[in-house]
C-alpha cells in the first residue's frame, strides 16, 4: 500500500476531505508505533492518577454537579460503563451512517494525539468497527453541545462495550449480535476512558465536514448554472468586469466574476446583444458576484475553522502529565456553532438569488424567450408553478436560518450553565443547504429551456457542455406534462455534482 493510501491518527494533518476518505475506505487510517507509545504513556498515567487518592475530575470523581464526589479505586472502571450507559439519552431518527463513520475517524484523531489517557485496545477496537462496515446507531437529537455532544457520542460507544446497536450489512442489528458472529468480547472500560470517550465535538464536527463538503459543491454549482440564466436571460457581462472588482476587492468577489466571465467566454448568445438598449439587470443577475462572493467567504470561514476542530484534542480533562491535568473547555462547541450558523445563512442567501433568477426566467421580458418559458400558455401554465416549488423552499430556508448558537439552555444542574447549541447548527446547515441543491436544480431546469430559445445561437463553450449534458436527461418541450420527474433529474446532477465535473471536463477540453 503507497504511502499516500495510509493516514495516521494523532500526528498527519486533517482534512474535511481527507475525513471523507478515510470514512469512505479510501485511505487506510492507522496507529503509528509513535502514536502508540504516546496513547500507552498518557493512559499509565490515567493508571497511576486513579490508584493515588489525588481528586482528578472524571478519574476518580463524579460528572458534571457531582464533581465533588470521590469514587475509590475499585469503582473507577464501573464508573466509565455507566457513564456511557447513563448518557445515551438521544432521540430522534438515526443521523446518516456517514456521519456516524465521520464521527469515529474524528474521535480517533483526536483521542490519537495522547493527552486523554484512552488505551490502546480501545482505538483498535474504533478501528475494527470502521473496518468492518458496522456503523453506531446514533440518533439526531439530545446534544447541547456544551461539554461537547455527550448523548450522540455515548450512542457511538456504547458497541465498544456490547451495548447499542449498529449499522451493518444494509440493515441495524444489536451490537450483541455482531460480537456474537466475530467470535469478539465487548471491551472492559479502564479509568477515564468513558469520559474522554463522550466528551468532544465530534457530532457538530461530523457535521461540519458534510457542510464544508456540500456547500463547496452548491456553491461551485451556483456560479455555473447562475451563469447559464444570464446566457439564457441575455445579461450583462460587464458587471463581471475585472477591473470593477479590485475596486472592492474581496477574493471571493473577484474569484465568482473571474468564473463568470470564463463560463460566458466566446458565447454567440451573449455577442447577438453586445450593442442592445438595456442598461441593467436585475440584481439577482448583476450582483452575482457580491452574493454568491459572500456566501463564499463564509464557507472559507468555516472551512478554516473545522480544519483547526480537526486537528484539536476536545475531550476533558485533558492529561499532560502526573502532576498536571487540566479541566478545561476544550469541548465547548461555541467555535464551530457560529460558523454553522454562518454558513448557513450563507447556502440559505445562496438559494434566494437563485429563486429570483428562476422568477425572472418566466417574466417573459427577454427577446426570444417567451413568458412562463413556454410559447403556447393559456392552455399550457408552462413552467409557472415551478417557481412555487422553489419559492416555498426559499421561504423554509429563512426559517432555519434564526442562529441555534444564539440560544443557550443551562444543564447539569447548572453546572454546564452556558452551551453552543452547535449540534443543531450543524443538522439545520445540512437541512438548507438540501433545500438550496433542489432550488439548484430548478434553476438549471429553467435556465436550460430559457437558452433553447436563442438556437441556433450558442452559449460559451463550457456553457455548451453544460447545457448539452441536461438535454441527454432533460428534453425541451412546449406543452405541460408531469413536471417533477425532470426536476428531479436536475436536482440530481446537482446533488451528485455532476454539472461542476461536467464544466470542469469542458473547460480542460478548451
Amino acid at each position: 500500500m503507497s504511502e499516500q493510501q495510509i493516514f495516521n491518527y494523532g500526528t498527519d494533518h486533517l482534512t474535511a476531505k481527507l475525513a471523507l476518505a478515510i470514512s469512505n475506505g479510501e485511505i487506510k487510517g492507522v496507529l503509528s508505533a509513535v502514536t502508540r507509545d504516546k496513547v500507552l504513556e498518557s493512559s499509565k498515567v490515567v493508571e497511576r492518577i486513579a490508584v493515588s487518592g489525588k481528586a482528578v475530575y472524571g478519574i476518580n470523581t463524579g460528572f458534571g454537579p457531582l464533581c465533588t464526589s470521590m469514587i475509590s479505586a475499585v469503582d473507577t472502571r464501573k464508573l466509565q460503563e455507566n457513564i456511557l450507559k447513563s448518557h445515551a439519552v438521544g432521540v430522534g431518527e438515526p443521523i446518516d451512517s456517514e456521519i456516524s463513520k465521520l464521527m469515529l475517524v474524528l474521535k480517533l484523531q483526536a483521542l490519537a494525539q495522547g493527552y486523554s489517557g484512552i488505551k490502546i485496545e480501545t482505538l483498535d477496537r474504533m478501528i475494527w468497527f470502521l473496518e468492518t462496515g458496522a456503523t453506531p446507531v446514533v440518533p439526531k437529537q439530545g446534544s447541547v453541545g456544551a461539554s461537547g455532544d455527550l448523548a450522540p457520542l455515548s450512542h457511538l460507544f456504547l458497541p465498544l462495550i456490547g451495548l447499542g446497536k449498529v449499522h451493518y450489512k444494509g440493515g441495524i442489528i444489536a451490537t450483541a449480535q455482531l460480537l456474537t458472529a466475530h467470535e469478539i468480547q465487548p471491551l472492559q472500560l479502564g479509568p477515564k476512558e468513558g469520559l474522554a470517550l463522550i466528551n468532544g465535538t465530534q457530532f457538530i464536527a461530523a457535521h461540519a465536514v458534510k457542510v464544508v463538503q456540500r456547500l463547496e459543491n452548491v456553491l461551485n454549482s451556483a456560479d455555473v448554472i447562475a451563469a447559464l440564466m444570464i446566457e439564457g436571460l441575455q445579461g450583462s457581462e460587464k458587471p463581471f468586469h475585472a477591473q470593477l472588482h479590485q475596486l472592492r476587492p474581496y477574493p471571493a468577489n473577484i474569484a465568482v466574476a473571474e468564473q463568470v466571465r470564463k463560463l460566458l467566454q466566446g458565447s454567440e448568445i451573449m455577442k447577438s446583444h453586445a450593442d442592445c438598449a438595456k442598461v441593467q439587470d436585475p440584481y439577482s443577475l448583476r450582483c452575482i458576484p457580491q452574493v454568491h462572493g459572500a456566501s463564499r467567504t463564509a464557507w472559507l470561514h468555516l472551512k478554516e475553522a473545522l480544519e483547526i476542530e480537526l486537528n484539536s484534542v476536545t475531550d476533558n480533562p485533558v492529561i499532560f502529565s502526573d502532576d498536571l491535568t487540566i479541566s478545561g473547555g476544550n469541548f465547548h462547541g461555541q467555535p464551530l456553532a457560529l460558523p454553522l450558523d454562518y454558513a448557513c445563512l450563507a447556502a440559505s442567501e445562496i438559494g434566494n438569488i437563485s429563486d429570483r433568477r428562476i422568477y425572472l426566467s418566466l417574466e417573459g421580458n427577454t427577446p426570444g424567450v417567451p413568458k412562463l418559458l413556454m410559447k403556447e400558455t393559456g392552455l399550457n401554465s408552462g413552467f409557472m408553478i415551478v417557481q412555487y416549488t422553489s419559492a416555498a423552499l426559499a421561504s423554509e430556508n429563512k426559517g432555519l436560518c434564526f442562529p441555534a448558537s444564539a440560544d443557550s439552555i443551562p444543564t447539569s444542574l447548572g453546572q454546564e450553565d452556558h452551551v453552543s447549541m452547535g449540534s443543531i447548527s450543524g443538522r439545520k446547515a445540512l437541512q438548507v443547504i438540501e433545500n438550496v441543491e433542489k432550488i439548484l436544480g430548478i434553476e438549471l431546469f429553467c435556465a436550460a429551456q430559457a437558452v433553447d430559445y436563442h438556437d441556433p445561437l450558442k452559449p460559451g463553450k463550457i456553457l455548451a457542455a453544460v447545457h448539452d449534458f441536461v438535454r441527454t436527461e432533460i428534453d425541451h418541450f412546449e406543452e405541460d406534462q408531469i413536471m417533477y420527474d425532470r426536476m428531479e433529474n436536475a436536482i440530481q446532477m446537482v446533488q451528485e455534482g455532476k454539472i461542476v465535473a461536467t464544466a470542469i471536463r469542458a473547460e480542460q477540453d478548451l
